[in-house]
């Protein structure tokens, strides 16, 4: 599924097979055809022959050990359920909830879970996979290159991009070609190859005469850590902090406005821009100044992070205001000398570190570590600039 329009073109009715219509945005659609979604052979896979050309498909693109698979636009499960089945773990994520209710009873019991979510930025948190799989869900992205780079940096080292598209219709076709998604894959990944799946007609329960193929994409296995940014704001004494909603990851906790940097920016830049999206500041390089830099890992199996800490005064930029309500649930002004307990254990380390006077940090958690500050746990801050506690 897509969060602005179909993931599938072949879930629309089509009256001319040679000139499809165009997908719809509407997501009360997809809503209205979960019930019916099964019925296309490729869709529920309930023919024997067709569910075995998958099986053997999806053997040959998933790794032979068990892995960790995000299934993307999953709909109502079959492919997930074909991966439970082979041995792998599954997320799936779909915009439609009477999708992912139907996804949940099929794969009940087993090694899966299901959450409804935007594709283009799935609701997984610090969490990496094995294999990003995606059906029919790429061409209908606004922003597929964004979404790839996304996708990217949601695989560990070394993990793969299993995407089947393709390009509909011959009159007016719609959709993905080969080359155009190989040029968008092949700067993230070490190696890419292209299948065809056209003239495989068990895969569709019937002869198709246009481009069908799965792109399958190795990322380098060399050690790679996303870089995000945070933004200080400071009010006299107080620091302005937001409370996480709807994000998969430390949902009700505090943490200072955040982000990562995208492919190509630089952090300075980045903050700009997350301030801007997040808060509505408008500032300008020299509002900022760089506070201090941490590494820092969530709970296992989280990967490590880069985390640069920028200061600006208030009134730089304007007003702070919610501009994400389905991502924060509220800002507020704290005492940076009185911070409260309930926030993301590494803003707070961070945030302590800062008011201690250090500028490099480590923050890393171990196994059953919460993801929550915990002022009578162990501290994991260690300081890199100096002796002295880092809060």
């Amino acid at each position: 599924m897509s969060p602005e329009a179909p993931a599938d073109p072949s879930r629309q009715p089509v009256t001319d097979p040679l000139n499809p219509p165009l997908p719809t945005a509407d997501a009360a659609y997809w809503e209205a055809v979960a019930a019916s979604f099964d019925e296309e052979p490729d869709h529920g896979l309930r023919d024997p022959a067709v569910r075995s050309a998958w099986a053997a498909r999806l053997r040959s693109w998933l790794p032979s050990a068990p892995a960790a698979v995000l299934d993307l636009g999953c709909g109502t499960g079959s492919l997930s359920l074909l991966a439970t089945e082979q041995g792998h773990r599954v997320t799936g994520i779909d915009r439609s909830a009477r999708m992912i209710e139907r996804a949940r009873t099929k794969l009940a019991g087993r090694d899966a879970a299901f959450l409804v979510g935007d594709a283009a930025e799935p609701p997984v948190g610090e969490r990496r996979f094995d294999v990003v799989l995606v059906r029919h869900v790429l061409w209908a992205l606004p922003d597929p290159a964004a979404a790839l780079r996304h996708w990217a940096g949601l695989l560990t080292p070394g993990g793969r991009l299993v995407l089947v598209e393709g390009r509909w219709g011959e009159a007016d076709p719609i959709g993905l070609p080969a080359g155009e998604l190989t040029a968008l894959v092949e700067p993230l990944a070490a190696r890419t190859r292209v299948e065809s799946l056209a003239h495989d007609p068990a895969l569709w329960g019937k002869e198709v005469a246009d481009e069908r193929y799965v792109l399958i994409a190795d990322l380098p296995r060399r050690h790679t850590e996303v870089v995000d940014v945070h933004l200080v704001v400071r009010r006299g004494d107080e620091v302005l902090l937001a409370r996480r909603a709807g994000t998969g990851y430390a949902d009700g906790l505090l943490n200072v406005p955040s982000g990562h940097a995208e492919d190509g920016e630089d952090v300075r830049a980045a903050v700009i821009r997350e301030a801007a999206e997040e808060i509505g500041l408008r500032l300008a390089a020299g509002d900022l100044r760089v506070a201090l830099v941490m590494q820092h890992c969530a709970p296992p199996p989280a990967r490590p992070r880069i985390g640069w800490f920028f200061e600006a005064e208030y009134g730089a930029g304007g007003e702070p205001w919610n501009r994400e309500p389905d991502k924060c649930a509220e800002l507020a002004w704290f005492p940076l000398a009185a911070l409260p307990d309930d926030m993301v254990a590494y803003s707070r380390a961070g945030l302590d570190g800062l008011r201690a006077g250090h500028r490099f940090l480590l923050h890393w958690h171990r196994p059953g570590d919460a993801v929550a500050h915990d002022p009578s746990g162990p501290g994991r801050a260690v300081v890199l600039d100096g002796p002295g506690p880092a809060g």
